[in-house]
């Protein structure tokens, strides 16, 4: 489909509820296809075949080939069913397509799968249905927090996806709806389901969990040494510009506790990526790059800024002189530290980063 050309929303099938059991099984402490062989008391290569069936291929559990009987049996007789529905798929003029998921009890969450160079793609999940954070320029922030998603439900968005694709996805981003570092059990069994050879068959170094800076999460994701990638949405250097801007978090979880648990992930980890929002007239002048120079001093990270999305027009992303005037400042305030700025893509559908709000086309 030309990426110019909207896409009339549609309504999905739903779900058979036997692609649902691996997601509904692996809710322990665990990993992948380990997971269900430990929860299950059934050989790892048996598990691997299921995983293989549900995630892999999609088929289901009945589809796991060379399994016994008595061993689908049992895992089955485990599971607890569930469906997700997709309400709405909707494309962007460049190529970004955003899909509206009803959860089994009625809730919405969206995801969207973002297009890279013609050739693959890469799914931006959602790990909460709406947000507690209420980060004042994040449209998720405004719906507060309905619940936390289980593992299946992020894989099961990933496989809808998938299913909907016709280029590979290759890499997955936890950056949707919700603070993945506030349901952080559930984000991990999901992450690990996805990167599982026999599962999700993802690069685990292409998956990347964000968080708004819930500061004994970072810390023990670092003590745990998970293999994806950390970013962390800073948004202001300056400690009263944070409150401002994410309240709810800087109170919780003050900017100087917040950079020293970045300053130990890349201790053990090596660099860290630092998401940043910037918003005209509010968090890009020469004073907020060299405090941002000043926190992140000796600490290897690449630095993302990217514009902010705001239908209500109340923040405005800034114009190129302004972006051109805060890239060289960050230059010198940050010498030989890389600075990429990210593409903000699907804005004309609500589908950018910052907008997902569950409200249908």
């Amino acid at each position: 489909m030309h990426p110019g050309r909207r896409r009339a929303a549609r309504t999905s099938r739903l779900i058979p509820p036997n692609l649902c059991y691996l997601g509904a099984v692996l809710h322990l402490h665990g990993q992948d296809s380990r997971a269900l062989a430990k929860k299950a008391g059934i050989a790892l290569a048996d598990a691997r075949r299921i995983t293989g069936a549900v995630i892999g291929r999609g088929e289901g559990l009945r589809a796991a080939r060379n399994v016994r009987r008595e061993v689908l049996d049992r895992v089955e007789a485990m599971a607890r069913p569930g469906q997700l529905r997709t309400l709405h798929v909707v494309d962007a003029r460049d190529g970004f397509r955003r899909y509206l998921f009803a959860l089994p009890d009625a809730a919405r969450v969206e995801a969207v799968r973002i297009p890279l160079h013609g050739t693959h793609h890469v799914v931006c999940l959602s790990s909460q249905a709406g947000c507690a954070l209420g980060c004042v320029f994040c449209a998720t922030g405004e719906l507060g927090l309905t619940r936390s998603l289980k593992s299946w439900e992020m894989v099961e968005q990933l496989l809808e996806v998938r299913r909907d694709s016709t280029l590979p996805v290759t890499g997955v981003v936890f950056m949707g709806q919700g603070e993945p570092f506030l349901n952080y059990d559930e984000v991990l069994q999901a992450a690990y389901a996805l990167c599982d050879p026999a599962g999700g068959r993802i690069d685990g170094r292409r998956i990347s969990i964000s968080t708004a800076g819930i500061v004994p999460m970072i810390r023990r994701y670092t003590a745990e040494r998970h293999k994806f990638r950390l970013c962390v949405s800073l948004n202001a250097a300056i400690p009263w510009k944070r409150a401002a801007l994410m309240p709810v978090v800087e109170q919780g979880f003050p900017l100087d506790e917040l950079i020293e648990a970045i300053r130990e992930h890349a201790r053990v980890a090596g660099r860290v990526t630092v998401e940043y929002v910037m918003i005209s007239g509010v968090n890009v002048g020469a004073e907020d790059a060299e405090a941002l120079g000043q926190i992140l001093r000796g600490i290897p990270v690449r630095l993302n800024p990217i514009a902010v999305n705001d239908a209500t027009g109340r923040y405005r992303p800034p114009g190129e002189d302004e972006w051109t005037a805060f890239r060289d400042a960050l230059s010198l305030a940050l010498p030989g530290q890389p600075i990429v700025r990210r593409y903000s893509g699907g804005q004309d559908q609500s589908a950018a980063c910052g907008m997902l709000a569950s409200r249908g086309r």
